[in-house]
C-alpha cells in the first residue's frame, strides 16, 4: 500500500504535471482557477446575502437560489478540474503548504454548509420563500457559507506566499 507521500510524488511525475509546471500553462490555469472562484463566490454571495436578509429582499429566495446555483456549479466544476491540475504540478509542496490545507478544510466545512441547509432549511423554504429574513437555521447557513467562501479566497491567496 502507498503513502500518501508516494501518491504525490506519483501525481507530480504525470506528463500532464510536468507539462503545466515546466511551461506558460501554469499561468493560464491559474487565470482560469481565480476566474471560475470569483463566479462561485459571487453567486454564493449573492445567495447567502439573501438568506442573511441583507440583499435582493424582494426576490424570493428559492427563485434566486433557482437561477444563480446552475452558474455556480459550472463555475464549481471548472475551479475544481483547474486547482487539481495547479495542485498536481507540486503536489508535494502544496500538500505541506499551511494555506493549503486551512483552504482545503474550509471548502469542505462550505460543502458541509451546503449539505445541512439543504437538507434542514431549504425543505421549508415554502414556508419562508417571501420573507424579508429567513428563519435562524437558514440565516446561519448563510453567514457559515460567507465566512467559509471568504476563508477560501484569503488562504488561496496566501498560498503562493507562505511555504
Amino acid at each position: 500500500m502507498s503513502s500518501l507521500a508516494d501518491i504525490l510524488i506519483a501525481l507530480e511525475g504525470l506528463p500532464s504535471s510536468q507539462l503545466i509546471s515546466s511551461t506558460i500553462l501554469f499561468p493560464w490555469i491559474e487565470s482560469l482557477h481565480v476566474l471560475s472562484i470569483v463566479l462561485v463566490v459571487g453567486t454564493i454571495a449573492m445567495v447567502d446575502l439573501r438568506l442573511l436578509g441583507l440583499r435582493a429582499r424582494e426576490r424570493g429566495a428559492r427563485s434566486l437560489i433557482g437561477e444563480v446555483l446552475k452558474y455556480t456549479w459550472v463555475a464549481f466544476g471548472c475551479a475544481a478540474l483547474t486547482g487539481l491540475l495547479l495542485f498536481s504540478s507540486a503536489a508535494t509542496i502544496y500538500a505541506a503548504n499551511p494555506a493549503f490545507r486551512i483552504k482545503a478544510v474550509l471548502l469542505a466545512l462550505a460543502g458541509l454548509n451546503m449539505a445541512y441547509f439543504h437538507l434542514l432549511p431549504y425543505r421549508s423554504i415554502h414556508l419562508w420563500d417571501e420573507l424579508v429574513s429567513p428563519p435562524l437555521k437558514a440565516r446561519i447557513a448563510g453567514g457559515v457559507s460567507l465566512a467559509c467562501w471568504i476563508g477560501v479566497v484569503a488562504a488561496g491567496r496566501w498560498v503562493g506566499f507562505i511555504q
